[in-house]
This record gives C-alpha cells, structure tokens and sequence, in this order.
C-alpha cells in the first residue's frame, strides 16, 4: 500500500494537493485526526486499496501531537509513506485568507490573523521534517498541480535531488535545505536582446559561459553538492533542494538549476527541476 500524507499549514494549497491525489487515482481523506491515522489505513488496506491519501493538519486540535508516533508505526509495517508538507510564508497566507475571506481554523477573539499563522507555525513544526515540504508562497495553482504530479512518480526508496531556481527580490523559498547566491555574476539582463530570454536558452548559456566566473560557480557548487550527498542518503533523507538565487530569478539562477540537474541526472541520481518564476516551470 501507498499513503500519501499532505500536511502543512491552512491556505497553503492542501486542498489542491488532495484533489490532485484524487484526480490520479488516490482514495483520499480529508481532515482525518491523527490519533485515528493507523486504523483507518488499516481498514482501507482490508478493503483492498492499494493508493490513499489523507490530509492531517490543525483541524485535528490536539491530536495532531499525535501524527509523528503514527507515521512510524505506519512505516513500521512496511506501508510506503510519503508526506507532503506545504508551507507558505505569512504575508501569503494573510492576502489568501483576506481574498476567500475564509476563516482561519485557530482563530480566535483573542488573536488576529498573523498570531493564528505563527501559532499554527509552531504546531506543525515537528511535521514538517518528515518528508517533502513545498513552498507555495509564490506558485500559481497549476505549476503546484504540476509539482505535485511529478512527486507521485518519484521511486520514495532513492534520494530525490531538487534543483530550484528563484529570484532574490521575490523572497528566499521556505523549502531549501541549500541557497546559492549567483547574483555576482554577470546578468544577462542588460543586454536588450537576452532580456525577454530564459537561462534555458542557449544565447543566455552562451553569454554566461563566456565568464570564467561563472565556471568557478559551477564547479564550486556541483563539487559541494557532490561531496556533501552521501552523508546525506547516509541519513535516508528522501529530499534534498538545492535553491539557487539571482536578482529577478529568470537568468542565472535558471542557468545553473538547468546546468547542475543535467549533471546530477547523468549520475543515476532521482532528479527534479524547479524555476519558482518562470510562469510556465
């Protein structure tokens, strides 16, 4: 059997997530309390489902203290878990709960809407080391749809590498365990003819190879990633993102997330990309 867990914090695009499961097959579980996580995988297993997916958050109230002991009992019993933990920062939640008008699931008349978020922050901070966490801050609902696809595939029992892409002015993704920062090399972006181009394109390839700097960058990190990951596998880690920075997150840091990602994937390694700005990745 396959559970798929989706945690994380309220507005942060758990419901996407389950839908997504849902629409891919997955019998799925909305708002389950975690004391009651075992028993009811058992029950779905007798009855023959091979692939659920159960969403645990806050709504449990004080159950979901309870959520860690149970996934390792699931895993003890050789269930294939998998936990997505989504996560967005404060001031995203804040504009998504003010634009649905939704209510949030710790408020209170005691606190506003910042003190629920970082409350529920806190709760959920034992969670949130578990498995996969995405940063949802900036995505649009599809390219989360799309990442979400492409986690089903990934072979749980291998390291997955991810390689993101992102710009600086928009903020540091939530999700890295890594951050370079590529912004002093040169930009492709004063040049009037790569401005409109992507760091997937070969003229801004071309314009950045061009710098022995950019070499250097390339090698220092590939040769950190490289020497640092089989202390990581060591430690079963089943993710590792790499997130990798420029100015407005289009150019350079596209570069190198398309360049390393190339590198690693000829290795054996289990490889995703990401580019946090580019509308389409």
């Amino acid at each position: 059997m396959q559970l798929i867990l989706i945690s994380g914090l309220s507005g942060s695009g758990k419901s996407i997530a389950l839908n997504v499961l849902e629409d891919s097959a997955y019998y799925c579980v909305d708002n389950l309390p975690a004391q009651m996580l075992p028993a009811t995988v058992a029950f779905l297993r007798d009855a023959g489902y091979t692939r659920i997916a159960i969403s645990v958050d806050v709504r449990s109230a004080g159950q979901i203290e309870h959520l860690p002991s149970a996934l390792v009992q699931l895993k003890e019993q050789a269930i294939d878990v998998r936990v997505l933990f989504l996560e967005a920062k404060t001031e995203a939640l804040v504009k998504r709960f003010s634009e649905t008008r939704r209510r949030h699931p710790l408020s209170s008349e005691s606190r506003t809407i910042t003190e629920c978020i970082e409350l529920e922050r806190e709760m959920l901070e034992a969670i949130n080391e578990f498995g996969h966490r995405i940063d949802t801050s900036d995505l649009r609902p599809n390219a989360l749809r799309a990442w979400i696809k492409d986690m089903i595939g990934l072979d749980e029992s291998c390291l997955t590498l991810l390689f993101q892409s992102f710009g600086f002015k928009h903020g540091i993704p939530l999700d890295a365990d890594f951050v370079f920062d590529v912004r002093c090399l040169p930009n492709p972006f004063y040049d009037p003819l790569l401005r409109p181009l992507t760091g997937r394109d070969e003229a801004v390839a071309a314009f950045l190879e061009k710098d022995e700097m950019v070499e250097r960058m390339y090698n220092d990190i590939r040769n950190f990633v490289e020497s640092w990951l089989p202390a990581f596998i060591r430690d079963n880690r089943s993710y590792l993102t790499v997130a990798l920075g420029c100015t407005g997150g289009q150019h350079r840091s596209v570069y190198f997330a398309e360049r390393l990602s190339a590198y690693f994937r000829t290795n054996s390694h289990q490889i995703l990309v990401r580019h946090r700005e580019l509308p389409h990745a």
